[in-house]
């Protein structure tokens, strides 16, 4: 993206715009960053009332789906002409999620990062995190915030089973598995957060567009 203040327009070539059934668009964005941009991007123009009859806005690693346009040709026209401001920081509601880095990958974690494995815990709660998008398994958010040099590559072997509240890495991601699944991110440490609750409203802890502040606790 541009620097502060500047806008992104999406010309020709940064965005693909795809009809997805008879009421809905896919926008493929350039990256991951500008996706994020788009979807606030959106979700403003939702809420001022410019993008009448959408039902639902999904993210995705680099794409929006909008679902329920009463005109997805007309707006598919317009799409080239948006000015898609810069997602500043700060901006969206801020969780706060208790960690203690304790993960069964600390240490290899700490050896590609090369620092101690104290300073993991340091490193990975000492920035505010932001949910890019949401899949896998309910409540489950993908998180960005990290400085390139901090993304992890998968496991080779991914586990059979990942235990709830594990929190981990891979690629430019922070993830924390709401529940216990097969997975082959690095851990890196558990939280006492419930990530998802069917009878809690919203059921998930973390959207789409929130802060995420991971807080250090002792082990």
């Amino acid at each position: 993206m541009n620097g502060p203040g500047r806008a992104h327009a999406l010309h020709p070539g940064s965005a693909t715009v795809r009809a997805a059934g008879s009421h809905a668009l896919l926008v493929e964005l350039e990256s991951g960053e500008h996706a994020e941009a788009f979807h606030a991007e959106v979700l403003r123009r939702r809420d001022a009332g410019e993008l009448p009859g959408v039902r639902e806005i999904v993210p995705g690693a680099r794409t929006v789906l909008l679902d329920g346009l009463d005109d997805p040709a007309a707006l598919a026209g317009e799409l080239p002409s948006w000015e898609v401001p810069r997602l500043e920081a700060g901006s969206g509601p801020l969780v706060e999620v208790p960690v203690r880095y304790d993960g069964a990958d600390l240490a290899e974690v700490a050896a590609l990062w090369g620092v101690a494995e104290e300073e993991v815990g340091r490193v990975h709660s000492g920035v505010e995190h932001h949910v890019a998008f949401c899949g896998f398994a309910p409540g489950f958010a993908y998180l960005t915030g990290l400085r390139a040099q901090y993304h992890m590559p998968r496991r080779s072997t991914p586990r059979t089973a990942v235990p709830a509240g594990s929190v981990a890495l891979a690629g430019p991601y922070t993830g924390v598995y709401p529940r216990s699944s097969p997975g082959g991110w690095q851990l890196i440490g558990t939280t006492r957060s419930t990530l998802w609750d069917p009878d809690r409203e919203p059921a998930a802890l973390l959207s789409p567009g929130t802060r995420v502040r991971f807080v250090m606790e002792d082990g």
